[in-house]
């Protein structure tokens, strides 16, 4: 069934009502009134600039300030009911203010357009998403980092191809994590900086007659600089791209640490215990502790990388300047930035609140042969070629899963067999906890190197942006 709808505040060139169909279709209010709090600022700002250019009288740019305040305080409240018809966010708070304050609200959308009006709030929301995930990911930080001193002692296997292979402290892999949030949160800056420019005033796409200050209304709204050119910055959206992209890396690092996280709980691996809060069971199998957290946020990784790709895609073929494509922007990037907050939200006091089983973790490091590499080492230490050590630690391995034995379990004349100049050091030195203890580099697993680490954690904690 369809119909015509009634005019538009842009109706005047036009002798019918939208077709009642096009106007579901076309209308993005179902959900950029999430940009409400966004436009009302960057109204008020614009109706200050105007009024101090002398463009409106300061009576009219309070009258509009004012309305706008009441129409957020009902917006807030629950009161407002948003309107199809008005198409979008920015038509339905002009509405709402000429509904209240009459026709001085029609001079509100002089020397402005939709489109940089609509640029404007986009960047708006997305600076506010922006500080809202680096507080996130530094919570997520710190709570890593509480773990890593909680267990700095535990020792565990390091793996490779998820092959057993060296063994390191827990802490020093937790703080592997921590290092890739750091990477995230200083994305995020970046992107933060290249998304503080203000498109206010630049109109539709060629400027504006009137003779605005841009300037103004973006430092009252807190940007950092002005759009340069005025087509660039009303078409540009690499901004949302480029943090949806980073959104999708941050969940990529989230999904690496839940894949940890499902192998660890489960009886194979053993190493840790998941909180009966951040788990669910089975509606068959009684016995059945599932880590969903974990599961659920690696899956969701697949949905923000969606959203990265949709939004490329969406842009690619878009000649200058704004297209009605670009309405495609807002709820992929709404709902990207919602669910890496969900998925921290979650992730974060599940991993606080998880038992770490040590007395696994450090079984685990006495099979695989995970000293071997050191027994190598030792033998460069007395002389022997790398190459030559590496094969006579393989030799080594070799005989002892023959045996059915450890390395540090074979006697003594049988290493110096397979082995050549190893003196009775060498049981010492395939201690895993010596292993451990002798990887001191910089950034290595060793206690005293992972003091180090830690330290440099909460240093950079410590710093107001990363």
């Amino acid at each position: 069934m369809t119909g015509q709808g009634r005019m538009k505040l842009w109706g005047g060139r036009f002798t019918k009502g939208t077709d009642a169909a096009v106007e579901h279709f076309h209308a993005s209010i179902g959900f950029d009134w999430r940009l409400y709090e966004q436009d009302i600022r960057a109204s008020q700002a614009h109706a200050r600039m105007l009024a101090k250019c002398g463009i409106i009288t300061p009576g009219e740019a309070d009258a509009i300030c004012t309305g706008l305040e009441g129409i957020a305080a009902d917006i807030e409240a629950g009161k407002v009911e948003f309107s199809v018809s008005a198409e979008d966010i920015h038509m339905n708070i002009e509405q709402l203010l000429t509904e209240r304050i009459g026709d001085v609200a029609k001079k509100l959308h002089t020397a402005r357009s939709r489109n940089d009006q609509v640029a404007t709030d986009t960047r708006l929301w997305c600076m506010a998403a922006i500080d809202e995930l680096d507080a996130r990911l530094r919570s997520m930080q710190s709570t890593l980092v509480r773990l890593a001193e909680a267990h700095r002692d535990v020792i565990m296997p390091g793996y490779t191809h998820l092959q057993r292979a060296q063994p390191v402290l827990f802490a020093h892999h937790l703080l592997a994590y921590f290092e890739m949030f750091q990477r995230d949160r200083q994305r995020l800056a970046d992107c933060h900086r290249r998304t503080s420019v203000s498109p206010l005033g630049a109109g539709a796409l060629a400027g504006v007659t009137q003779p605005i200050d841009r300037y103004a209304t973006a430092l009252e709204l807190g940007f950092d600089e002005v759009a340069a050119n005025s087509i660039d910055a009303v078409s540009d959206r690499d901004f949302v791209i480029e943090l949806v992209a980073d959104l999708a890396l941050i969940m990529m690092h989230l999904s690496r640490l839940c894949e940890e996280v499902v192998l660890w709980a489960s009886a194979e691996f053993g190493f840790i215990e998941l909180d009966d809060a951040y788990s669910t069971g089975s509606s068959i199998m009684p016995q059945k502790k599932n880590p969903d957290v974990a599961e659920l946020t690696r899956g969701k990784t697949g949905r923000v990388y969606g959203h990265l790709m949709g939004l490329l895609t969406v842009m690619k073929g878009l000649p200058l300047a704004y297209n009605k494509d670009m309405q495609e922007d807002k709820e992929a990037l709404f709902d990207a930035v919602d669910t890496v907050l969900a998925c921290l939200a979650a992730m974060e006091p599940m991993l606080a609140t998880m038992r770490v089983r040590e007395d696994k973790m450090r079984a685990a490091t006495l099979d695989g042969y995970l000293n071997a590499t050191d027994l190598a080492d030792y033998l460069v230490r007395r002389g022997v070629p790398f190459r030559d050590a590496h094969a006579a630690a393989g030799r080594a391995v070799l005989h002892a899963l023959r045996e059915g034995k450890r390395l540090e379990e074979l006697p003594f004349d049988v290493l110096q067999n397979l082995c050549g100049p190893v003196g009775g050091d060498v049981f010492t030195v395939l201690d895993v906890r010596r292993c451990v203890a002798a990887r001191r580099s910089t950034g290595g697993t060793a206690p005293s190197a992972v003091e180090e680490g830690l330290a440099r954690a909460k240093a950079l904690l410590a710093q107001e942006s990363p």
